[in-house]
């Protein structure tokens, strides 16, 4: 063994390697990004048409078909497109073959939504082209309330002053904010005093504008100065557009003031938050890359006290929604795990090996190999996450097999009388090949890992590559570290062993007055008789091995038998957030108002079902945002006025089972609010990156050339 004789000779060239991986370990595991799972990065493509006032049936035929259409002409290596139509949006999803880099993707549809533009009515914008991913979830989000504060406000301040500052936090998305009412300038018309002057909306519209300019002006140079300019082709303030002159008529000049008035106002409202029944406005912030989630929280955490100072007066900020808790306890629940099967793996060993020194050197070789593990998976971009994790913790138990048959080896070797370095040649010469066999045996297991497709690609195959690289670091380390820590702490050992051989190798030992020592001998007294029981238990099984390999048969078929239909099935374990995400759908043209009274009247009945010390927080958010980014990556299936999502959270630290609290709301809510649809949208972290975006995890797609019979074969 070549390797184990450069090991002895050059020991500290591998000293220093476990030095290094130590500490390049330990830096990767504090700098990779930490998530609750792998990035899933399925190519998906997002483009959002807006105009506003137009009906499903036109986003549908004058904008989303013409896309459709061109994008597949223009655009290769498309697995499928989805597309959704809404009143003012158009929300259509391209997803590519997986091998499809994202960047040149943004880019060919960014190119094709300037030539289709063309096609499109008067009026139109081209639309957001975006990168969509199954990851791209709220990781926080801020509402911004004061009862003082009016709605415009708030929305305006949350949209340019807040919002600017949430992005620049490495890996944050933000968009348009939830609710509140779009500041805007706002011309109230009369209609009496327009007919009584001749005067139609369009007359008005057209004068404000010529008298409402931007021009570029210049500078001007007046004797040995140049002086920046400024024309008077725009009004200093808003209520100065009211003296605005329309018209001329016998002499007399009529004044914007005389058939409107323009103040600081607001279009109607068209999307409504509520947070335990008062107004507010809701800003998510969403993880729109590979930095840790617990990177980007903290950075909002980090900027919220200096956006308090600039908040307008009265104005209350709170963060809800905090996901890295969750991302927190999930990995950290992996390590504890794993830690613990380490800490019981070592005793164990010390308990059958019964010496510290060997132990020493196998509980080295375990985290070692760990770190190298990390250090593989940083390198090509995986994140440590609770697969990662578990891939690693399920990787302990193995682990320590390497180490083990090669330290008892040496241990075998040295009791033969063979000096240190004889012993740990021939140990290494007996288990290597069969050391080397056993990792690719254990790897090969997880070989079919790469085969997957989809999400289970993603996500189960960084599990297989955490589990491989500690296996080959295993063995790397077991020929290498793990024979130089042995040539020096079990040199005494071995040296014992040969004087013990020179004086007589069949005489007795010497009771030993060490406790360790003494409770050791007695466990290994103790177990040579367990194993005699179980042998004399094989030898009798033996006798009757027909009988009893029917039995263990007929035992096996019956507990699947009688256990097999009351057990579930499901992708992913589900995980008990204490939190609720309900969405309600009124009768067809609900008013928002009235949607916002029916969510009232919804959250009274719930705090009649659920304890009064286990409610938290009600948040309601009625009716589409005024703009439609929000809609690409949060898709609720909110469709208009008459949709809200209520998100109910329970208390984090005492709570029923949520599952249980699903189930009796599902049932009696609709017999309590007759003509409102009701369904339960995922609320956990982990649920909303499976489902990849849509709010429920089972999808049926009806399609077929007629709408009508599509709708009416859906309802049946």
């Amino acid at each position: 063994m070549w390797i184990v004789q450069v090991a002895l000779r050059r020991p500290y060239t591998f000293v220093v390697l476990a030095i290094i991986i130590l500490l390049f370990g330990t830096l990767s595991a504090v700098r990779t990004p930490k998530d609750v799972f792998p990035s899933i990065d399925i190519p998906v493509v997002s483009v959002v048409f807006q105009y506003n006032g137009m009906l499903p049936e036109d986003i549908s035929g004058r904008f989303v078909y013409f896309f459709e259409r061109t994008v597949t002409a223009t655009t290769t290596d498309i697995e499928h497109i989805e597309s959704n139509s809404m009143i003012n949006y158009g929300i259509i999803k391209i997803f590519f073959d997986n091998h499809v880099d994202v960047a040149s993707a943004l880019s060919e549809v960014t190119a094709t939504a300037q030539v289709v533009l063309k096609y499109f009515p008067r009026g139109s914008v081209p639309p957001y082209v975006l990168f969509y991913s199954a990851t791209s979830i709220p990781v926080i989000q801020m509402i911004a309330s004061g009862t003082d504060v009016p709605e415009t406000i708030l929305f305006d301040y949350v949209d340019n002053v807040i919002a600017p500052v949430l992005a620049s936090d490495q890996g944050a998305a933000v968009f348009t904010p939830y609710g509140g009412k779009y500041r805007m300038v706002i011309a109230d018309l009369n209609p009496q005093a327009m007919q009584a002057n001749a005067l139609s909306p369009q007359d008005v519209v057209n004068q404000i504008n010529q008298q409402n300019l931007i021009l570029p002006t210049g500078t001007e140079k007046i004797g040995k100065y140049e002086w920046a300019m400024m024309l008077t082709d725009q009004p200093d303030n808003i209520p100065e557009m009211n003296r605005f002159p329309v018209k001329k008529a016998d002499g007399t000049v009529i004044y914007v003031k005389d058939i409107a008035f323009i103040h600081d106002g607001a279009i109607p409202q068209t999307n409504m938050v509520r947070v335990n029944g008062k107004r507010a406005v809701l800003m998510p912030v969403v993880k729109a890359s590979n930095v840790s989630t617990l990177d980007i929280v903290q950075g909002i955490k980090d900027r919220l006290p200096l956006i308090k100072e600039t908040a307008p007066h009265g104005t209350k900020l709170r963060l809800i929604g905090d996901q890295s808790h969750y991302v927190k306890a999930s990995i950290e629940g992996v390590a504890s795990e794993a830690l613990i099967a380490a800490v019981l793996t070592a005793l164990m060993i010390l308990l059958f090996l019964g010496s510290v020194r060997s132990t020493i050197i196998i509980a080295v070789s375990i985290p070692l190999s760990i770190l190298s593990s990390i250090v593989v998976l940083s390198a090509i971009g995986q994140t440590i996450n609770t697969l990662t994790m578990g891939g690693l913790a399920l990787a302990v138990g193995m682990l320590v097999d390497g180490a083990t048959v090669t330290v008892e080896n040496f241990t075998y070797h040295m009791e033969m009388g063979k000096d240190i370095e004889t012993a740990i040649l021939d140990g290494a010469r007996q288990i290597v090949i069969p050391a080397l066999l056993a990792v690719l045996a254990i790897s090969i297991v997880f070989a079919p890992m790469w085969l997957l497709t989809g999400v289970s690609y993603y996500l189960f195959t960084p599990l297989a590559e955490a589990v491989i690289f500690a296996m080959i670091a295993s063995f790397i380390l077991s020929v290498t570290l793990v024979p130089t820590m042995a040539a020096y702490m079990l040199r005494g050992v071995a040296e014992a062993h040969h004087k013990t051989l020179g004086e007589g190798e069949h005489r007795a030992a010497p009771a030993s007055r060490n406790p360790f020592v003494r409770f050791q001998q007695g466990f290994e007294r103790g177990f040579a008789r367990m194993r005699a029981g179980y042998r004399n238990i094989l030898d009798g099984i033996l006798g009757i091995r027909y009988v009893f390999v029917g039995v263990f048969l007929a035992f096996t078929v019956i507990s699947v038998a009688a256990l097999g239909p009351w057990l579930g099935q499901i992708f992913f374990p589900s995980v008990d957030a204490g939190v609720m995400y309900l969405h309600i759908r009124a009768q067809t043209g609900t008013r928002i108002e009235e949607t916002a009274r029916l969510c009232q009247e919804i959250e009274d009945y719930v705090r009649t079902i659920i304890p009064k010390d286990e409610l938290t927080r009600f948040v309601d958010n009625i009716d589409l945002p005024v703009d439609g980014i929000p809609i690409a990556y949060l898709s609720t299936g909110s469709f208009g006025p008459e949709d809200a999502d209520i998100l109910i959270t329970l208390n984090h630290d005492h709570h029923g089972p949520t599952a249980d609290y699903v189930a009796f709301l599902r049932r009696e809510l609709p017999l309590h609010f007759p003509g409102t649809t009701f369904y339960f949208m995922p609320a956990d972290m982990n649920t909303q990156i499976l489902n990849f975006g849509r709010p429920s995890p089972i999808d049926i797609q009806v399609t077929g050339p007629d709408l009508r019979k599509d709708y009416g074969f859906a309802l049946q």
